[in-house]
């Protein structure tokens, strides 16, 4: 189906060619029309009122951005007057009082948030499978996952319902659904994007970043989001000028293949990256293989990270403050049964493993080790840029897989995230680009190629997207029948 761009929509309603109230409109009647892939999870009531302020704005003689643009965001990303549940039942009724500084920034831009997206519960799982809301659907596939916890946000874009959507990546959890759906998904630097209003999964991993179906509207969403924030700390000074690129930037360009992504793929995914080599190749850049034997560590060291910082941000959630309440005999009672309903069982496993490498003789075992060991990866990356621009694996080693099929398995679940966490761990941008498909099982599904940059180079991999697109591999589609 042919589509147009989040930034050709705001051009377009700049010089009044269109209304944002037209814009929300349309994107409305999608969300209402693709009901049955449960990608949203709640319209936001005030989307017209956005719309409406933002037609008073231009007709004031303002100049925005993202004039009109609907924008979906993910279900942990707070926005003023709309529920924010994280998908789990403990917060169900809780309607934010402020917006996250990602969704202020979108909305001092002209963009207009319609909807909050579907997730696993709390940004924990890899199919949007976790979630209280239920599962949501692989347009290319329905009977196979989107990818996760993301995994509302990327449908958002795969069937159009927008052309710019938000999520949250905190071991892959918009790179590995992005490329599950054939759309782009960047993973920014940590610190790059203000996690402030973002709901905490594990501080030191969690950042916000884009679902787009083209690198201008990459260059376009990163440019209004990103910048240091002074509600976050560890937002960083690095103001944004992001561009697309042209076939040009892949000229001279020195690209490393991690060896150790090469095993496990699927056929399809290894010819998908094969002919993404070769084409890099054709337009002027270098390849080579180059090996972070660490790697082999990360699964471990990112779940023995992110599982206790987990339990300890999700203590919050206790009934007494907001979201749901269980009836109790006392005070301990109401939140020990307020946490047994309201959480989910890959929660309450994450808050279990996480406070047990927490405790009192396992800090040391654990925890701390897996700190030291991170600290190896983020060295070894270091050293890798050392001789390359980018580095290149597989987003996922396979396709969309079918739901339920990981379900009853978490380790298997867990490693699904194999190409994705050392980005995280180590802090680093990373973008998957929708390079290809894997028919080997009867049915086309998208693939997705990851490019990984130093710290606080993430207009590079922008600028790489724009050449991919200039040289026919970068090629996102909206999903067949929508």
């Amino acid at each position: 189906m042919a589509f147009t761009s989040a930034a050709t929509q705001a051009r377009r309603v700049q010089a009044r060619d269109l209304s944002p109230q037209d814009l929300t409109g349309q994107a409305l009647t999608r969300i209402e029309a693709a009901r049955e892939l449960n990608a949203v999870v709640s319209v936001n009531p005030n989307a017209q009122a956005q719309a409406q302020a933002v037609q008073a704005r231009l007709d004031a003689g303002e100049t925005l951005p993202l004039a009109g643009v609907p924008v979906i965001v993910k279900d942990n990303i707070n926005v003023t007057g709309t529920e924010t549940t994280c998908g789990s039942c403990i917060l169900r009724g809780y309607v934010s009082p402020y917006d996250a500084t990602a969704a202020a920034r979108l909305t001092r831009a002209g963009a207009v948030i319609v909807a909050k997206a579907n997730m696993d519960e709390f940004a924990m799982g890899s199919s949007t499978e976790s979630s209280a809301h239920g599962p949501t659907l692989n347009p290319w596939d329905t009977g196979r996952v989107p990818g996760g916890s993301s995994g509302g946000s990327a449908v958002a874009v795969a069937a159009n319902l927008v052309d710019v959507s938000l999520g949250s990546d905190t071991g892959g959890s918009v790179r590995q659904p992005a490329a599950f759906t054939g759309v782009y998904g960047l993973k920014p630097t940590y610190g790059r994007v203000s996690r402030s209003g973002l709901v905490a999964y594990a501080s030191s991993l969690d950042q916000i970043g884009p679902f787009a179906r083209s690198a201008e509207d990459l260059a376009l969403i990163m440019n209004v989001i990103a910048g240091q924030d002074p509600l976050d700390a560890t937002s960083l000074d690095a103001p944004p000028t992001f561009a697309a690129g042209t076939p040009d930037d892949l000229r001279g360009l020195r690209v490393g293949v991690i060896t150790e992504s090469l095993a496990g793929n699927t056929v399809g995914v290894d010819a998908t990256l094969s002919a993404t080599l070769d084409a890099l190749r054709g337009a002027g850049a270098t390849t080579a293989e180059v090996s972070l034997p660490e790697l082999k560590y990360a699964i471990a060291a990112y779940y023995l990270i992110a599982m206790p910082e987990a339990s300890s941000n999700l203590a919050r959630f206790d009934g007494m403050v907001y979201g749901q309440r269980a009836a109790g005999s006392d005070l301990t009672g109401a939140m020990t049964l307020t946490r047994e309903q309201g959480f989910g069982p890959e929660v309450q496993r994450r808050i279990l493993i996480g406070t047990y490498a927490l405790s009192s003789g396992y800090y040391d075992a654990y925890y701390s080790k897996a700190m030291k060991v991170r600290r190896l990866i983020a060295d070894r990356f270091t050293q890798a840029f050392g001789q390359f621009d980018v580095l290149v694996t597989p987003t996922s080693p396979f396709p969309a897989f079918r739901r339920g099929e990981k379900t009853s398995d978490p380790l298997a679940m867990y490693a699904a995230d194999v190409d994705t966490v050392a980005i995280n761990l180590a802090g680093l941008p990373a973008l998957s680009v929708p390079a290809g498909f894997d028919t080997a099982q009867g049915v086309r599904l998208p693939v997705g190629i990851q490019f990984i940059a130093p710290p606080l180079q993430d207009e590079r991999l922008v600028r790489i997207a724009g050449g991919l697109e200039g040289i026919g591999i970068a090629q996102p589609q909206v999903a067949p029948g929508y």
